[in-house]
């Protein structure tokens, strides 16, 4: 193991994965491999004994990450590894100590909390619309995340929400609290208060924590709270055992508490840390690099990212300027059939955005080609309904004697649910079930020689337990947030005027740097090309000004604004513009 652990890596990846004890900083840049970096940090540590898997916590941000992590260790060959959220393993904590400290169960979870805000309204005779509803609960978890009583709410965000100023969302805010106690529910922030709380009053339950796991990883460590890092403190206790990764180039969640000073002041909290910079990026070229270098240049914490692809040819990135809305949706999905048709597989290809709201025009003009997509953000494959459907008619049939081969027995299964050789049209209910089987067929055609149907219900089995997803051939579909820490190929990103990125709210400078945090995120998802694109509108928008900081030479323009149907595409081929670096 200690071999296949240390296998592959660079000089930089192979510093942070053999520096076992903490305190450690590791600085990674956007593909800059730091998953694996995580992960075979662990499997050395274990390989090599410094590690017990059981006694270690790798704590990510979302369930998918942790699902990938879980999956990756499997792959090394390690297994026991607690890969969870911080919600995730303070829920466990809680629902573990909770009966011997309270003599019950754990309070129940709140299952939405909207509508329980809207209950609370009622009895106090406030009438809410469903959104001033979702900004109010936005409210609450800032409110708690940050560790701001009520009162302390009041004086940080005097402005209130909606119609309704700072004392009614403060009457509001208590009644939930008061209905959430008499209902005996616990919502997600509770979850992690409840659990420091608890960690912090009962000795004993402290030090069973700190028993059982000794060694800690947080992934995306620029996105913690400070709720989150006093849980992190309160698990790690005196000791130091502990890896942090991040890059605060892409702190994007500011506006829900995140702080990236607890990554940039790591070195600072902890004097004896080692730190680590991750600057060689193994996913895009030289010119899509450069354009995000030159996006961040000079802002605090920036790594500066090179090509680990330093000699490969790349199209500059263009930027597309259109007449409105419609005819840029119409442009980016002609351009996309012409990916397509020139032989790149659409799981390769993502359109990204800043709001929900232009999904939908997007998603109209690929349809109108024939081209199916999938919005990130819905459901994770395996709870799909027809994905749990053909796994358990998969696994039924995997107790019966089979007449035919493994392929064969697969095919004939997803044919008997519906799936068919041509797939329907793109952009409805059937297509989308049609993706979702083909996807299940591919991974059978991709087995190695011999599975057995059962081992192949088992595999499934196991990826759905740790949320390790399969790939649907559809074109992505998503917002800059649901993006971060995924890459494509080709990325096509939309709406890059002033109003839409930075998005028309984003009037401090505060603000407009989280809108250039979250450009540098989309830019940093692709991978061989990138198209920015942005339309004048019927109210003459202006291109975003992060074009306009993008300075001459890393991007060639298009002007498509006169162009009633195909773009017209001009500019200096890729060769004849200097890259910017």
């Amino acid at each position: 193991m200690s071999g296949g652990a240390l296998d592959g890596l660079d000089d930089q990846q192979r510093e942070a994965v053999t520096t076992l004890r903490g305190p450690l900083s590791v600085l990674a840049g956007a593909g800059t491999g730091k998953t694996r970096v995580i992960t075979h940090r662990i499997a050395h540590g274990v390989d090599t004994g410094a590690y017990s898997p059981g006694r270690v916590m790798a704590v990510t941000f979302t369930a998918k990450a942790a699902g990938e992590m879980r999956g990756r260790l499997r792959r090394l060959g390690v297994s026991g590894v607690a890969a969870r959220t911080f919600h995730a393993a303070a829920l466990a904590q809680l629902n573990f100590f909770w009966p011997t400290l309270a003599g019950d169960t754990a309070p129940g979870l709140v299952d939405n909390k909207v509508r329980l805000l809207a209950h609370a309204a009622d009895g106090i005779g406030l009438e809410p619309d469903t959104a001033t509803l979702r900004d109010i609960a936005s409210e609450i978890e800032w409110r708690k995340v940050t560790m701001r009583s009520i009162d302390d709410y009041a004086a940080a965000r005097p402005a209130g929400v909606g119609r309704y100023d700072v004392s009614r969302v403060v009457d509001l805010q208590r009644a939930y609290e008061k209905l959430k106690d008499e209902r005996r529910r616990l919502d997600f922030e509770d979850v992690l208060l409840a659990c420091a709380g608890m960690l912090e009053a009962e000795p004993q339950v402290a030090s069973a924590v700190h028993e059982q796991y000794r060694h800690f990883t947080v992934d995306e460590f620029q996105d913690v709270s400070p709720l989150q890092n006093r849980l992190l403190e309160l698990w790690l206790g005196d000791r130091r055992d502990l890896c942090v990764v991040g890059d605060a180039s892409q702190t994007i969640y500011s506006f829900a508490g995140a702080d990236a000073r607890f990554l940039l002041e790591f070195a600072s909290r902890f004097p004896q840390a080692k730190v680590v910079r991750l600057e060689t990026n193994y996913r895009s070229t030289p010119g899509i690099l450069a354009v995000a270098n030159a996006l961040m240049n000079g802002r605090r914490g920036a790594l500066e990212l090179t090509s680990a692809h330093a000699g490969a040819a790349g199209d500059l990135p263009t930027v597309t300027a259109y007449a409105d809305d419609a005819h840029e949706a119409q442009g980016i999905a002609e351009r996309i059939a012409g990916q397509i048709a020139g032989g790149v597989d659409p799981h390769r290809i993502a359109v990204l955005y800043r709001a929900h709201a232009q999904s939908a025009m997007l998603a109209q003009a690929l349809a109108a080609r024939g081209i199916a997509t999938t919005v990130l953000g819905g459901r994770r494959f395996f709870d799909i309904p027809e994905v749990r459907q053909a796994v358990l008619a998969l696994r039924g049939a995997s107790v019966a004697p089979l007449e035919s081969g493994f392929l064969v027995a697969v095919r004939d299964v997803l044919r008997s649910l519906g799936y068919s050789d041509e797939p329907p049209q793109a952009g409805g209910a059937l297509r989308d079930a049609w993706e979702a089987r083909a996807a299940i067929l591919r991974l059978a055609e991709e087995a190695p020689t011999g599975t057995t149907l059962r081992a192949f219900t088992d595999e499934l089995t196991a990826r759905a337990q740790t949320q390790d997803e399969l790939t649907m051939r559809t074109v992505t579909l998503a917002t800059l947030h649901a993006a971060k820490g995924l890459e494509w190929e080709h990325v096509h990103l939309a709406g890059l005027a002033d109003g839409q990125l930075p998005i028309g709210w984003a009037t401090t400078p505060e603000a407009v740097d989280e809108e250039r945090r979250l450009a540098y995120v989309g830019i940093t998802r692709a991978a061989r090309t990138l198209e920015l694109s942005w339309s004048t509108g019927e109210r003459g928008r202006a291109p975003s000004r992060f074009l306009r900081e993008l300075g001459t030479g890393t991007t060639r323009e298009v002007d498509a604004r006169g162009s009633t149907g195909a773009t017209t595409r001009r500019g200096a081929p890729s060769t004849d513009r200097p890259r910017r670096r």
